[in-house]
């Protein structure tokens, strides 16, 4: 166990996001990342040449929901 700013090596002037998404189902999920994807912007973000972040130093993950209030 480690914090989100040692995992990702982050240097003195750099700052770490944390985010997550809830969704209500997987199919609402797949169909959300597809007009994600989709979106122009996004795609231009995801140009190998000219990454937006180092990719090499990102984390993620699925989680199950153990409590529903």
């Amino acid at each position: 166990m480690t914090g989100f700013p040692r995992m990702a090596k982050a240097k003195p002037d750099e700052t770490v996001v944390f985010a997550w998404i809830v969704y209500r189902s997987r199919k609402q999920r797949d169909q959300i990342n597809a007009k994600i994807m989709a979106d122009p912007r996004i795609q231009k973000m995801c140009d190998p040449k000219n990454p937006p972040f180092d990719f090499k130093r990102i984390a993620y993950g699925g989680f199950k929901a153990l409590i529903h209030a």
